[in-house]
């Protein structure tokens, strides 16, 4: 029997290549797999409209889409008047948007004590990534042993796992894998600047990542450029 046969789960799905990934992993390891997005203030709407696409295409039982407005708070260059750079820099890049995973997980979190959940998966990656603090193994496990401490079900006995299958591998591993696991790539966004239909800028640190990713793992780019 499959790991997660009978075996709900919450995956976190932002419509880019890495969340597209893991909906694929969890939907293969036999979770049955709910889908969660986040419309946090983000520049676009292009990569929500994949979102709900990837969580179809890639068999998930439901897809849910939450809205918290992080304009309201800003300080980063996707919730704020504030330009997406197209050169790399020191230290954490202004596209970090302040707490968006630790939002991102309590809403998944909660959404999976409604479903009495016991699993949820996040794209989280800490090795071809653009430095952000919430996306590296510490964090995780801090919000683990939080889920635990802040929730009914964790009070009552239950545990709750955060799944990071992503998170040591390079992205053209990413790529690969995911090939492997039937995601058409086309379908998805990861650009931070994506025109309204979903085209990609190809200038941004997300955009570089992720066309280096291809091109490291020996594949054609199916993205969308401008």
């Amino acid at each position: 029997m499959a790991e997660g046969s009978d075996r709900r789960a919450v995956v976190l799905l932002s419509g880019g290549l890495d969340s597209a990934t893991v909906l694929a992993e969890a939907v293969d390891r036999g979770f049955v797999c709910h889908t969660l997005a986040v419309d946090y203030g983000q520049r676009h709407r292009a990569e929500l409209d994949a979102a709900a696409r990837v969580s179809r295409e890639l068999g998930a039982v439901s897809h849910k889409v939450v809205a918290v407005d992080l304009r309201a708070i800003g300080g980063s260059a996707l919730t704020d008047e504030i330009d997406v750079p197209t050169e790399l820099g020191e230290g954490i890049p202004v596209t970090y948007v302040p707490a968006r995973n630790t939002l991102m997980l309590s809403l998944a979190l909660g959404y999976a004590e409604v479903l009495e959940a016991e699993d949820l998966f996040i794209g989280v990656n800490a090795v071809d990534y653009s430095g952000y603090p919430d996306c590296r193994p510490e964090f995780i496990a801090a919000f683990e042993a939080l889920a635990v401490l802040a929730t009914r079900a964790g009070v009552e006995g239950g545990g709750l796992r955060v799944h990071t299958p992503l998170i040591d591998l390079k992205k053209s591993e990413i790529v690969r894998h995911g090939t492997d696991l039937g995601v058409d790539y086309a379908m998805t966004v990861s650009c931070y600047q994506a025109d309204a239909e979903g085209r990609a800028c190809g200038r941004c640190d997300s955009c570089r990542l992720r066309r280096q990713g291809f091109i490291d793992a020996g594949m054609a780019d199916p993205t969308r450029y401008v």
